[in-house]
């Protein structure tokens, strides 16, 4: 007879889940990638306001930022709990910077749905005389969109790359080589972006585009590590929770017990 106790799942190791689930949010965070294509109309026609199309790609793009937003944050708290053994302050850092960008992504997308709002509402029916000043709207609205992009989504970033590439060079969590990506595409993003904000290099430039891509690659092999390694035992992070749960080989498992089976009336 099979014993149903032998057929249990052993749950799976904590530290394990919290690598699962960070590499799964860091995958999760490059779903926005269309929005480049989706708002490209919106962006760069002034008078898309006025026009009575079809909005339904730029409504897409609202709700995979959001999905952006939220999935960066949930790095920072999946992380978090590991990370704060190397550096508490960093990974405080960490949490706060991811926060930061979110912020300003959702702050983006309350200004392309005003847009929206303002083209279905009173785009399509605005006479001559109306013209011009929802153009102007329209134009603030973009405006303030591109900004938030390039503090959220440019400048956050390269400081969300040398604060858990720090946290994780430090502690050899995973290897040295994708943290060490992460630091040296840091400075560089974060140089592009101040110059932008000086006028010195265009927002969406092509410059700009080169700058960013060791971030996204450092994010991008983070979370393919993160997903399908996880993190290093020999790690002295890992090594110091597989001592703390008795397991040499690693954090133990919470496994119940058989349950012994007694038979009544034994001699």
């Amino acid at each position: 007879m099979t014993d149903a106790h032998s057929r249990q799942r052993v749950p799976m190791d904590p530290m394990r889940k919290s690598a699962l689930v960070a590499g799964l949010f860091y995958l999760l965070t490059f779903i926005s990638i269309p929005t480049l294509a989706l708002y490209s109309t919106l962006k760069s026609d002034p008078a898309w306001i006025l026009g009575s199309g079809s909005d339904t790609s730029v409504l897409l793009g609202t709700v995979l930022e959001l999905i952006v937003a939220l999935a960066g944050i949930g790095t920072a708290v999946a992380l978090f709990p590991v990370v704060r053994r190397q550096s508490e302050g960093f990974a405080l850092g960490f949490v706060t910077t991811r926060i930061v960008e979110a912020a300003m992504i959702f702050m983006g997308v309350v200004s392309i749905l005003s847009l929206v709002t303002l083209q279905q509402g009173l785009g399509a029916a605005a006479g001559a005389a109306d013209a011009p000043s929802l153009t102007t709207t329209g134009a603030s609205l973009v405006a303030n969109y591109n900004w938030a992009f390039t503090v959220g989504q440019s400048l956050m970033p390269g400081f969300n790359a040398l604060l858990l590439g720090t946290l994780l060079y430090r502690s050899g969590l995973v290897p040295r080589a994708l943290p060490t990506l992460g630091l040296i595409g840091a400075p560089i993003l974060i140089t592009a972006t101040v110059l932008t904000i000086f006028g010195v290099v265009e927002q969406y430039s092509p410059l700009g585009g080169l700058a960013s891509l060791p971030i996204a690659a450092w994010e991008l092999s983070l979370g393919l590590w993160l997903t399908f390694r996880g993190f290093k035992a020999s790690a002295p992070i890992m090594v110091a929770a597989a001592a703390r749960s008795g397991n040499p080989d690693g954090p133990a498992p919470a496994i119940r017990p058989l349950t012994a089976v007694t038979t009544t009336g034994a001699a």
